[in-house]
């Protein structure tokens, strides 16, 4: 069994891979070891095509320039060994599986930080890491107004296939995962405890279905307890995972502020959401705002900032299986939102034609949709067979290209060729 099955296999399976436990003991050994931190590791890590290869040659660390002479002699004499096989045990003993920095299911974005985790504790879907992902965090104490639209926005990028990324907060961050497991974006937890613990343990609820329906991922040992000195430690792995944070709602002393100045630092975007100016929880969004960041009111200001990182994230190719089993709910029938009337193109107007360099499920849904015109999401991927996280990120995909038009109610159809038409590109 190879690691990568190991990941696919479960929980339970990793310990029978004697290479990946190996490994996965080589990273632990690492981070135990006594005056070796984040940005030294990657730098040792640089040298050598795996943490097993660079504890072997320990001896030479030293004359490398990659680490002093006390962590080579600590690395040496196997000071870290005990522990790092300690904490071994008891992820696998809790059903936790490891994630080491030479993994290919190990997030590529991360691990392109200046001071990445050696080692990712995950629950639930490994693959969530990888995808194209926006992080929306904010205060725990929210108006009204930041809660619905921390859910409003999440939905929609799940909708669009962007995985939403948080700390599992309360307030804010509960809504972002809540709206991001609406959709076949699904979420992802970054946890500041060990992943076996629940904090706040009122999350109890969204933790289960991350666990069942998304994933919960920590730098920390089973068992680590809520510090409050890992939490911005958990924060540069928030914005690690995403191509931009946005900060929903935050006062002038937040640790969601300390999220976009990690963020800024990581080359990522940083949108803010502005808020009344009397409720002070928005005070570091107006800060932000008048720093620099994008000012975001939906999801497709997000996306249309994110469109270049978004269309060459989305460009990686999805394995399709199919979408529903007997008895799912039926497909809905194309029709407009209540209350509003599509815009629909002249007689006259024809789809624009499909590019010859389109492949595989991006070509399939731009020819379906030229055959049949407006189409739910899941109609879509009910006639192509494909699931639907999939066929979500190829409409993303295809909207960028300006090859398909998005309508209310998760509805496409394909862009036309229409002179003066008065309706938008996308509703």
């Amino acid at each position: 069994m190879t690691a990568s099955d190991a990941i696919a296999a479960g929980p339970q399976a990793w310990t029978d891979d004697p290479l990946f436990v190996t490994e996965v003991e080589a990273c632990l050994c690492l981070r135990h070891c006594p005056g070796l931190g984040p940005r030294t590791w990657k730098r040792i890590l640089g040298r050598y095509p795996s943490a097993t290869a660079a504890l072997a040659d320990a001896r030479s660390l030293r004359s490398q320039g990659l680490c002093d002479d006390a962590v080579a002699g600590a690395l040496l004499r196997g000071d870290s060994k005990a522990p790092a096989r300690r904490e071994m045990e008891t992820a696998a003993a809790r059903g936790i599986i490891p994630l080491p920095f030479f993994h290919p299911a190990y997030p590529a974005r991360l691990r392109e930080i200046p001071d990445p985790p050696i080692l990712l504790y995950v629950l639930g879907d490994p693959t969530l890491l990888g995808r194209p992902a926006v992080a929306l965090v904010g205060a725990r104490q929210c108006s009204r107004y930041g809660f619905e639209t921390a859910w409003r926005i999440a939905a929609d990028l799940s909708a669009a296939g962007v995985t939403v990324v948080s700390g599992l907060a309360f307030g804010i961050d509960r809504q972002a995962h809540l709206g991001g497991l609406a959709g076949p974006g699904s979420s992802v937890a970054v946890l500041g405890t060990g992943l076996d613990l629940v904090y706040p343990d009122a999350n109890l609820d969204v933790w289960r279905e991350l666990a069942a329906r998304g994933a919960l991922v920590s730098e920390f040992a089973p068992g680590t307890p809520p510090q409050a000195q890992n939490f911005p430690i958990r924060n540069r792995v928030i914005a690690g995972l995403a191509l931009g944070v946005m900060v929903v709602e935050a006062a002038a002393r937040s640790g969601s502020l300390i999220t976009a100045r990690l963020a800024l630092d990581q080359g990522r975007e940083v949108f803010a959401l502005p808020g009344p100016v009397s409720l002070p929880t928005f005070a570091g969004c107006h800060s932000l705002l008048a720093s620099g960041a994008t000012l975001v009111q939906s999801a497709e200001d997000i996306l249309t900032n994110l469109a270049r990182e978004l269309a060459a994230a989305l460009a990686a190719p999805v394995p399709t299986v199919p979408l529903q089993a007997p008895g799912a709910r039926p497909i809905p029938t194309a029709r407009p939102a209540s209350g509003q009337t599509a815009c629909l193109p002249p007689p006259s107007a024809r789809p624009r034609a499909v590019p010859e360099k389109l492949e595989g499920l991006e070509a399939a849904v731009a020819a379906l949709l030229s055959d049949e015109g407006k189409l739910h999401i899941d109609a879509v991927a009910r006639h192509l067979g494909a699931a639907s996280a999939a066929v979500s990120r190829a409409l993303v995909c295809l909207e960028l290209k300006g090859l398909v038009r998005k309508w209310p109610g998760m509805y496409y159809s394909r862009e036309v060729e229409e002179p003066g038409a008065s309706c938008r590109k996308s509703l």
